[in-house]
């Protein structure tokens, strides 16, 4: 088996090794650049185009309506406004406690450490998420713990952003040791696509970090389509595993991406055949920008059930929204 940890490009490299401009992509892509109107290229100024380069190697050559493309190339649409569409759907700006974190659910809090992501997805809910607010430093440490400990029903830290797995492995290790000083703090959750776009990431560093921590560690990675996932990805989520790291997954239900029964369907077991859970599949949130995104209730009450004819329970999605003021994620009714 390749050791994929010692390859010669590591994930800083590939970080840095980025696609910006929508025109090089739909060359690299052996895709024409006529419908890349002046609109698409506003939104690309609004929201910057950001995919790793090697990613975008899993896209199809010529086809338009590839899953991975679609999730990154700006739309004409983006510059539209729909009814129901706001740049804080979810309201996270009242849950914003303090700066870099924000308290929506009662036994946990998350904490966005950077607004750095390794690929801008055009559906993202925190497109238009005030980071400059919210980067929590150093000397925000001291008001941070008071706070947990003000709220000794917080248990756990989700660390989240951006993409908590885009910043150095010495600045996760501080704050996880921050955590560590707080004997009410138990688990430790990272929310991250790097896994899937730069499965380098998980390195040998990251992994002494998550398992020598006194805290119990989860990874929730974020894929949409089987195509995403390589021999890489089982290799970095082989390396969790073996090193104590639970590990799930969590989509998002997109137009012309998987808004069908077999895109689903394939992910959930080739997420298995990674020893990955599906978590979650979230409708979309209704973010400024990502309305051609949208699919009705009605369509995902019937891939749903389909998936449900198909799957066998444990490799099943919990179907979710998030409300804006709820306690918890709201699961859709199937029927």
């Amino acid at each position: 088996m390749i050791n994929y940890l010692f390859k010669e490009q590591n994930w800083q490299s590939q970080l840095n090794d980025l696609i910006t401009d929508p025109l090089e992509l739909l060359s690299l892509v052996k895709l024409s650049a006529n419908d890349l109107n002046s609109q698409a290229l506003l939104a690309n100024e609004q929201f910057k185009l950001r995919v790793p380069r090697q990613f975008v190697t899993k896209i199809q050559p010529a086809q338009p309506f590839d899953p991975i493309l679609l999730q990154v190339l700006p739309h004409h649409l983006e510059m539209q406004d729909f009814s129901g569409f706001s740049t804080d759907p979810l309201g996270e700006r009242d849950a914003n406690a303090l700066s870099g974190i924000l308290h929506k659910y009662k036994s946990r809090i998350l904490m966005t450490v950077t607004g750095a992501c390794a690929i801008h997805c055009r559906y993202c809910f925190r497109r238009h998420f005030p980071y400059q607010d919210n980067l929590p430093k150093e000397k925000d440490w001291l008001p941070i713990k008071q706070y947990i400990q003000a709220h000794p029903e917080i248990n756990e830290i989700i660390l989240s952003g951006g993409d908590p797995l885009s910043v150095s492995n010495e600045k996760l290790a501080r704050w996880i040791a921050h955590f560590e000083e707080l004997p009410q703090i138990k688990t430790l959750r990272i929310h991250s696509r790097l896994p899937v776009v730069i499965p380098q990431r998980i390195d040998i560093q990251l992994l002494k970090i998550l398992s020598t921590t006194r805290l119990r560690c989860i990874m929730v990675v974020h894929s949409n389509h089987a195509q995403e996932l390589d021999g890489e990805f089982d290799f970095a989520m082989q390396q969790l595993r073996q090193h104590n790291v639970m590990i799930f997954n969590q989509s998002v239900l997109l137009k012309h991406i998987n808004d069908d029964f077999s895109s689903l369907s394939q992910l959930s077991y080739r997420l298995f055949d990674a020893h990955v859970l599906p978590y979650y599949l979230h409708v979309l949130d209704k973010v400024s920008g990502a309305a051609h995104f949208l699919i009705s209730d009605k369509e995902a009450q019937h891939i749903y059930q389909e998936l449900l004819k198909e799957l066998p329970g444990y490799l099943m999605p919990k179907l979710v929204r998030e409300i804006h003021g709820e306690q918890h994620k709201t699961p859709l009714n199937i029927y």
